[in-house]
């Protein structure tokens, strides 16, 4: 958030600023701790998470004055909401980036495969899929429920540019977010 993204906590209805989708909605408290950490919730707000009164809730819920830009939390919608959002920048000719944060688990969804396939077709160059890949899902391991496969190769056969990358490793994240800015077609991080 601090440093790839392109945005204004003071001005967050800007129309050239990046968007970001939590399409893992569970993941949302690390979400609102950098949200909080660029300036647009304050560490008082951040402390009421989940707390009676909350706009903080357990899943994401749209409220862009606060930087959270959608709603979310049914695993699979996130990719299909960040083709949608990518598309509209081209076709308004805006130039901005749209991240969509997925887990591994989710992409036992086929939602997931179909904007993946839209995503190469429209060559959206401006979007950027990191898939957190920790090889569990909600009631256990992928292995046991239904595993993904070669994450990288599924990718690769729907048209995106993937890197492949340490997902604890800051530095190697970081360096991979700026060679994404230098793509062409749309990106997909697996990041283990």
């Amino acid at each position: 958030y601090g440093q790839i993204m392109n945005l204004d906590p003071k001005n967050p209805e800007w129309a050239d600023r990046d968007r970001f989708i939590l399409s893992k909605g569970h993941g949302v408290l690390g979400y609102y701790t950098a949200l909080s950490e660029i300036g647009y919730i304050s560490e008082k707000d951040l402390k009421t998470f989940e707390q009676d009164g909350t706009y903080l809730f357990g899943h994401p819920v749209m409220n862009r004055s606060k930087g959270i830009e959608f709603s979310n939390g049914s695993l699979g919608m996130g990719l299909s909401l960040g083709i949608g959002v990518a598309l509209a920048g081209k076709r308004k000719n805006i130039d901005y980036k749209v991240y969509v944060l997925m887990g591994d688990g989710e992409c036992n969804e086929g939602s997931v495969w179909e904007a993946a396939m839209a995503g190469s077709h429209y060559k959206l160059d401006n979007l950027v899929a990191i898939v957190d890949k920790n090889n569990f899902q909600q009631t256990g391991a992928n292995s046991e429920i239904m595993s993904v496969g070669d994450l990288v190769s599924k990718w690769k056969s729907f048209g995106w540019q993937v890197f492949e990358i340490d997902g604890h490793n800051v530095t190697e994240i970081y360096d991979t977010f700026l060679n994404v800015k230098h793509q062409n077609g749309p990106v997909a991080i697996v990041a283990n």
